[in-house]
């Protein structure tokens, strides 16, 4: 008996502190998830005075006196000179926006929010770079970041893509509404194709005798399943469809970039930088970091992000959708560009 009361007790202990542990977890989630709530917020960042604020660290420390006079002074002069010429609020302006994909596009959110601020303002006679890191993700996803891409090329908004690592598949298809694309030599640029993946465990339910019953209205309400038997006549339609998929994504990025030879870019291979420029698949070697360094001695350069902060519960789920992503039953959420 006092063994069953020691073992007893043991188990209880145990089983309290888990619930402790449990409810200390969820008073923290909900303690976060208040401090963590913001309101959503534009912010407007001057790169210009960036650069400079850079420039005079480095010259104080660097330059004797009376140059770094003389260089205070020069730059005085001309900054003087341009507001005569232009006027204090005249002049071109540069919009920069940052654009960092997944597998589910979730900037896109901000993305739409940063667009519709820059055509509040922006004319013809300003340009909008994107920095874009994208190795792809679901087809819906992606084309509705191209779609709002396409807003500023159809209000006439000069667009440059900059991409300084990767713009593949669903994130190249952003890329290409672009005016002009550039990219450092070894950028990841390409794969123009789309990928469908679906584990089946019909054969593992079957050896441990568990049947999957499945009903649909509708012939091709479903094809694929992970937990049936398939048949080749339901792989042969998921394939029309991920043909006719890689069809409209040929179509988009010829109708952006006229003139490229399709049958050989648009193979699902990659290229890097250097490659895809002789390819056409880029127009111009270079970091965006020398971009905006020389657009900045021409242009006043404006960072522009959206940003809110999402609860603890909002940024777990949100975890746990990207790490499922390709694990999604939906036919259509199962296309990846």
């Amino acid at each position: 008996m006092t063994e069953f009361l020691a073992e007893y007790g043991l188990f209880l202990a145990k089983a309290i502190t888990v619930v402790l542990a449990i409810l200390i977890v969820m008073a923290a989630s909900v303690v976060l998830s208040k401090k963590a709530k913001a309101p959503e917020k534009l912010e407007v960042t001057s790169l210009n005075d960036k650069y400079d604020s850079i420039a005079t660290a480095m010259q104080s420390q660097i330059l004797p006196k009376k140059e770094q006079k003389r260089v205070a002074k020069k730059k005085k002069v001309a900054l003087k000179a341009g507001k005569k010429k232009h006027g204090d609020d005249a002049g071109k302006r540069m919009f920069v926006v940052n654009f960092h994909g997944d597998i589910k596009a979730t900037s896109v959110s901000s993305l739409r929010e940063e667009i519709t601020a820059i055509l509040s303002l922006a004319s013809e006679q300003d340009e909008v770079l994107v920095k874009l890191e994208n190795t792809g993700g679901i087809v819906h996803e992606h084309g509705l970041g191209a779609s709002q891409l396409q807003r500023l090329r159809d209000a006439g908004i000069p667009l440059t893509v900059a991409v300084d690592k990767v713009a593949a598949s669903g994130g190249y298809m952003m890329a290409c509404v672009a005016q002009k694309i550039i990219a450092a030599p070894f950028a990841v640029i390409g794969s123009i194709g789309v990928l469908a993946q679906i584990p089946n465990f019909h054969e593992m339910l079957s050896r441990h005798g568990i049947k999957f019953e499945q009903e649909t209205a509708g012939e091709y309400k479903r094809t694929l399943t992970m937990f049936g038997e398939n048949t080749e006549e339901e792989r042969e339609k998921l394939r029309e469809q991920i043909e006719d998929a890689h069809t409209l994504f040929k179509d988009f990025v010829e109708r952006n970039r006229p003139g490229m030879n399709m049958a050989e870019i648009a193979t699902g291979e990659h290229w890097y930088g250097t490659r895809a420029l002789e390819l056409g698949l880029v127009d111009e070697l270079s970091t965006s970091d020398d971009y905006l360094l020389a657009a900045s001695k021409q242009a006043r350069l404006f960072e522009i992000t959206y940003t809110t902060k999402k609860s603890v519960a909002a940024r777990l789920l949100s975890s746990m959708q990207l790490a499922l992503g390709k694990s999604k039953v939906d036919r259509f959420d199962s296309y990846y560009v």
